[in-house]
């Protein structure tokens, strides 16, 4: 909105300032938290009020979450999409598709995560809708996004692999782009979505991957630091820098809230949509596998449920104590702000291991 408020009222030098994609990700993510610190406490209470026991608690998972966490509301995620629309609809070019095609995305998936929440309030049960329907309505959603990338690349590259490290290897997958494009996309939001059990622990390493994505963006949309770089120009994506901005504002009035011990849990709604982003993110600017290094912590939650499910199924042994792996170091006793923090770390690591492939090629 005051981008295109600029427009309209001409030249004017003060208000220049609003022209830079820099001045609008502070703008968004100052007012995406200030949005959520406002309005969280009503949105807890009114989601107290109408769910009633709060989120219902796996009876299969660790013990002590039965007495901790028992009537804590969930559907958190709903306070951060609204801090994240609105930010964005103030401080966002609204002329720039990116940032459409990547808030449909985020929308899209958070209804998804919405729907799977109010089934299990409402039933007071941790099955949600039936899993093959859920993955069908995000590949819908996913493969249209890929297919809007591709359309807007308009180039090779468009449906191509970038390889990090060497500038000019890529794998050209055709229109199969499509498929692995909806593969990451889909991957990245379930895989936020398993390392949501513990207070705090999936919004702090989302906050750091979409800072990581905030400057990925930036550089691959601006023409003079991507020659200079040697990384894939996209015209148009430095823009999701804003909407990127806009999720660390949001993702810190949240963690004011969801910090142990937590008020409101992301739930569904949340987690996927914001797996969701920032996976459409890495497919618009073609980082998909630096996704994998700057969100290796959601990887690995995502690879020690495949491997416990796969080990139990083969061997009818468990590789782990309890999956995601986060309980399997809760069942060895570590602490839950010991388990926090330390995945904490570890994810500004990994951030820090992504962004230097930018350099390294």
């Amino acid at each position: 909105m005051f981008y295109w408020l600029l427009e309209v009222v001409g030249p004017f030098p003060v208000l220049n300032v609003v022209r830079y994609i820099t001045f609008r990700t502070g703008g968004a993510m100052i007012t995406a938290a200030l949005f959520v610190f406002m309005f969280g406490p009503w949105i807890i209470d009114h989601l107290r009020l109408r769910q009633g026991k709060g989120q219902p608690i796996r009876s299969d998972g660790p013990q002590s979450h039965l007495v901790t966490k028992k009537g804590t509301p969930t559907m958190g995620g709903l306070m951060i999409l609204s801090g994240l629309v609105v930010s964005t609809l103030l401080w966002a070019n609204p002329r720039n598709p990116f940032v459409w095609i990547v808030l449909a995305v985020t929308l899209g998936f958070g209804f998804v995560g919405f729907y799977d929440d109010y089934l299990k309030v409402t039933k007071q049960s941790h099955a949600g809708f039936s899993g093959k329907t859920r993955i069908a309505i995000e590949a819908v959603i996913a493969g249209a996004a890929c297919f809007a990338f591709i359309w807007l690349g308009r180039d090779p590259y468009a449906t191509s692999l970038v390889i990090p490290f060497l500038k000019d290897v890529v794998l050209n997958f055709g229109w199969f782009f499509i498929v692995f494009g909806a593969f990451i996309i889909i991957g990245a939001g379930n895989a936020v979505n398993l390392t949501d059990g513990l207070d705090g622990l999936a919004i702090v390493p989302v906050m750091i991957a979409a800072a990581s994505f905030g400057m990925i963006s930036y550089l691959v949309g601006n023409a003079v630091f991507s020659d200079y770089l040697q990384i894939h120009y996209v015209a148009g994506t430095g823009e999701l820098a804003v909407l990127c901005g806009a999720v660390l504002g949001a993702g810190l009035g949240f963690l004011w809230f969801n910090a142990p011990p937590a008020s409101i849990f992301m739930g569904d709604t949340g987690s996927l949509a914001l797996g969701g982003m920032l996976g459409s993110i890495a497919v618009a600017t073609k980082h998909e596998i630096v996704l994998a290094v700057i969100g290796g912590l959601f990887v690995l939650e995502a690879v020690s449920v495949i491997v416990q499910v796969a080990s139990f199924k083969l061997t009818g042994k468990r590789i782990f104590k309890m999956a995601p792996i986060h309980h399997h170091f809760e069942q060895l006793g570590w602490t839950e702000p010991q388990i926090v923090i330390r995945f904490w770390i570890i994810s500004v690591m990994l951030a820090l291991a992504g962004l230097s492939t930018l350099k390294l090629r």
